[in-house]
């Protein structure tokens, strides 16, 4: 393992300080709304906001969204063997189950998991327009489980016109992808439906196992919007994916390894959104109801037919959002509420609960280059009670092509229904989750922009962290964590055919729960650092290579199992038939790598894809 670290803040060391990752990548009038719950410019918040849209998704040609993210600072991932399996992902050090995961405006994460994640293993980028990743607690806009951070994700987006695209690809592992969409409208009415077919045989999820684990999806989206006067309309938003993923499993006899099963789980996603927007003078309004439902079944031919696991999740959401520009702009108040009805069927009994929330958020621009931002969320929980959080954050953008970040979060997650409810486990008296973190950076451009760097040093304390304590076997407000650390990003265009970003994540993780006082956090690697380069011929030739280098770290809280660190390089091109079709490939893990991200689950060796690409706009 190369040491990254003493080169990196070496480097550093010799150069402006700067922050937050997203903004180094993102383009120079970056839009986004994780940081504020409303579209504001990625200037003007104080907060770490990395912004993939999809050209860079289709550059870097990768069909899971989570290997897209394990590039992004300060973001560690974990997948439990093959494509489909289970995916975690964890921000600054938090816990994959403290990540907020919303997919066009729907918070996704599963009520029925035991923790409340979102798995990331059904996730692909085929239907995704655009990613904004926010690192670090967030919870008055956003409410529970925003403790480590935010994905929003956005699918194909309705536009005034005619736009669409359709890519295919076949690879190793009889892997086959196929994607489409078509958006159209014109200025009263937009719609967009998109869908995607994805099936491979997929590796051994038993790094011991030879028996290949495949997974098969099928999946459609869609969005419409409607304005039936000057500022008032409707939207509709719908996704739809079907999954199946085969399994191991342990033998159950003596010596009770992981090995080859003939197990397999399906798991069947339904998101959708229902809302109406008014513009009334300064303030924009938006009613809306959202539903997340989530259906997992586990299987045993050895046993039967009948799922030998059963978990039904459901959330209902209805929300009011005002958004009131005040002052001749130098104002912005956002402010609303929202109801949340969580259901849980385990096959047998049903769990509910019900969460009530209230916020409200001042933007105030005092002078031109300075934003400030302030706010104060109340969570009140049917079996918890009630919850506070606090929330401030500034930039300062100045003339030299500087711009100074600040911010403070409060972050919180509710109890889940399996923790509170499940048989012979759950605990109906737990506490909230709760977290506080600040971070401070700079981030300057220099050349007319053409090299951008950035560094942010960050730290957030955990508390209540609710665990399986193995005394009593049942859920309890066991743990205590710490993380700080510091992202460091590089954006270099010598030339416009050329582009070179960079970036490097130290993160010092303790566990700071009785018993394991000084261990570190399993599965968050010290260092982490990625280099891409792209290059584009004149007669439209587009080659690539992503350079991914990741840490020693833990499998287990007791840090009794290592992981060690690794190397990967992967390595594409593209190239141009004509003006609307494009032939592409790539090689992932070029030089064999043998890795685990999870001990005892298989990764991928050397693969190789190719494909075609067309697009009318």
């Amino acid at each position: 393992m190369l040491n990254y670290r003493i080169l990196l803040c070496a480097s550093a060391a010799l150069l402006p300080a700067a922050p937050a990752a997203a903004q180094v990548a993102a383009e120079d009038e970056a839009i986004v709304v994780t940081a504020s719950g409303v579209a504001q410019s990625a200037d003007e918040t104080g907060r770490s906001i990395t912004v993939l849209e999809r050209e860079e998704i289709e550059r870097r040609q990768s069909v899971v969204l989570s290997d897209l993210l394990s590039a992004t600072p300060g973001v560690a991932t974990s997948r439990n063997g093959a494509i489909g399996g289970f995916t975690g992902v964890r921000i600054r050090g938090a816990e994959a189950e403290q990540t907020l995961v919303l997919i066009d405006g729907v918070r996704v994460n599963d009520p029925s998991s035991p923790g409340g994640s979102f798995d990331f293993g059904n996730l692909l980028t085929g239907s995704i327009e655009r990613v904004e990743v926010l690192r670090g607690p967030n919870s008055v806009v956003w409410g529970s489980q925003a403790i480590g951070g935010v994905v929003n994700i956005a699918t194909t987006a309705p536009v005034d016109g005619l736009a669409a695209r359709a890519d295919a690809e076949y690879g190793t592992a009889d892997q086959i992808a196929a994607n489409a969409s078509i958006a159209a409208g014109n200025d009263r009415i937009q719609g967009a439906i998109g869908g995607g077919w994805f099936e491979t045989d997929g590796i051994s999820n038993a790094a011991s196992g030879t028996e290949p684990d495949g997974y098969r999806q099928h999946r459609a989206t869609g969005r419409l919007r409607a304005e039936i006067a000057p500022g008032i309309g409707a939207e509709l938003r719908g996704y739809y994916a079907d999954s199946r993923f085969d399994l191991d499993g342990f033998e159950s006899a003596p010596p009770y390894g992981f090995v080859d099963t003939a197990e397999y789980a399906e798991a069947q996603q339904i998101f959708g959104y229902a809302g109406i927007f008014a513009e009334l003078g300064p303030v924009t309004n938006r009613f809306g109801f959202s539903l997340a439902d989530i259906n997992r079944d586990s299987y045993d031919p050895a046993v039967g037919t009948d799922p030998i696991y059963l978990y039904r999740g459901r959330t209902e959401r209805y929300e009011y959002q005002g958004d009131a520009r005040l002052a001749d702009g130098v104002l912005r108040f956002v402010f609303g509420a929202e109801h949340e009805n969580l259901r849980f069927y385990d096959g047998s009994d049903t769990f509910r609960a019900d969460l009530t929330s209230v916020y409200g958020q001042a933007i105030v621009t005092p002078i031109e280059p300075l934003t400030l931002t302030a706010g104060v969320r109340n969570d009140s929980h049917s079996d918890f009670g009630d919850h506070t959080s606090f929330g401030a954050n500034a930039a300062l953008q100045l003339a030299t092509g500087t711009l100074v970040r600040a911010s403070y979060g409060e972050g919180f997650k509710a109890p889940t229904l399996y923790q509170l409810f499940a048989p012979f486990y759950g605990t109906a008296t737990l506490e909230p989750e709760t977290a506080e973190s600040w971070e401070a950076g700079v981030e300057q451009s220099l050349l007319d922009e053409r090299i951008r760097i950035g560094a942010t040093y960050f730290h957030r304390d955990t508390r209540n962290q609710i665990d399986f304590d193995p005394a009593t076997y049942t859920y309890a407000n066991l743990a205590r964590t710490r993380a700080e650390g510091v992202e460091f990003e590089l954006s270099v265009r010598p030339v416009e055919a050329l582009r070179l970003t960079a970036n490097y994540t130290y993160t010092d993780t303790e566990n700071r729960s009785a018993g394991f006082v000084g261990n570190d956090l399993a599965r968050r690697p010290d260092d982490a650092a990625s280099v891409l380069v792209d290059w584009r011929a004149p007669f439209g030739l587009a080659l690539g290579a992503t350079f991914t280098i990741v840490g020693d770290s833990f499998n287990d809280q007791g840090n009794y199992t290592r992981l060690d660190g690794y190397e990967l390089v992967s390595v594409r091109a593209e190239m141009p038939v004509t003006e609307r079709i494009a032939v592409y490939g790539r090689i992932e893990n070029l030089f064999d790598e043998q890795y685990e991200t999870v001990a005892g689950y298989g990764t991928y060796g050397r693969a190789a894809y190719a494909g075609v690409r067309l697009r009318l706009d």
